[in-house]
């Protein structure tokens, strides 16, 4: 059905500032071409093992900034503070549970998601810098759940910290050093949670972040890795597709600038 003239002009009115945005800064397009792709026909719900572990990161944000609202690293305070959210904050215990628990459930999908990478041979040329990347990725989401552990400052907490620093303290050469600046000290106490804390809420999620856009933009440069008993290979090349009118719908393409948008590589 034609669309009337009335109509033509609330839509251009309605996308008028993104059209705007998009003219000066392509914002629109660059979000289109990361989210809209060719993949592989033949993928299955193996493929969505790093969006889910990306969810669960995500979860893991949100209620940690939640929790850092009302938690206090202060050895006099910081088990107090828990049992406050836990009992007296609203939904405080939904919070801390998806927190407590998501820690694990993250860390299983990144492990899942690495297993399902390797079976299906996605460390090959040339994706090889982006499995570094999850190599990097998996280690820094057990360093933060290891940082993480001790900040309820119970005994179990207290404890399982002793233990993990001592373990570092077996290793060669810097062995010894890690586990003096892990303490703080001689013993686990106030610098001890400070800096656990700090590594656990800025140093370590912004190194994750890092990585995990890296590692994007690498996927989507890449693509998606077809399955070992694909026919078909990824990257499929595209024919050149003509698009008349710029902006939220038809974002500006990226090619000569005519009008015509280069899709896939050119032919030698």
């Amino acid at each position: 059905m034609a669309k009337t003239a009335r109509r033509k002009q609330m839509e251009a009115v309605a996308l008028y500032p993104l059209d705007w945005v998009e003219e000066r800064s392509g914002l629109v397009g660059y979000t289109k071409w990361f989210l809209f792709r060719k993949v592989p026909h033949d993928i299955s719900w193996a493929q969505t093992l790093g969006a889910a572990a990306l969810t669960a990161f995500l979860s893991q944000a949100i209620t940690g900034v939640v929790l850092a609202m009302y938690y206090k690293p202060d050895p006099n305070a910081a088990y107090g503070s828990v049992v406050n959210i836990t009992e007296e904050l609203t939904l405080g215990w939904l919070v801390r549970g998806m927190h407590k628990w998501g820690a694990s459930v993250f860390i299983i999908l990144l492990f899942f998601h690495m297993a399902r990478t390797f079976l299906f041979g996605a460390y090959k040329y040339p994706r090889e810098l982006n499995w570094v990347i999850g190599v990097l990725l998996l280690v820094s989401g057990m360093l933060e759940g290891f940082t993480g552990y001790l900040l309820p400052w119970d005994q179990t907490a207290y404890w399982a910290t002793a233990v993990g620093i001592n373990l570092n303290a077996t290793a060669p050469f810097l062995g010894p050093f890690l586990a003096d600046f892990l303490r703080g000290g001689q013993d686990i106490g106030t610098e001890t949670l400070a800096r656990f804390y700090s590594m656990h809420m800025l140093l370590i999620p912004g190194g994750l972040i890092a990585l995990i856009t890296l590692h994007l933009y690498l996927v989507i440069r890449l693509g998606v890795t077809s399955p070992p008993w694909s026919k078909d290979g990824a990257g499929v090349e595209r024919e050149e597709v003509v698009v008349g009118r710029r902006g939220l719908v038809e974002p500006r393409p990226r090619g000569d600038g005519a009008g015509v948008e280069v899709r896939g590589r050119p032919e030698a």
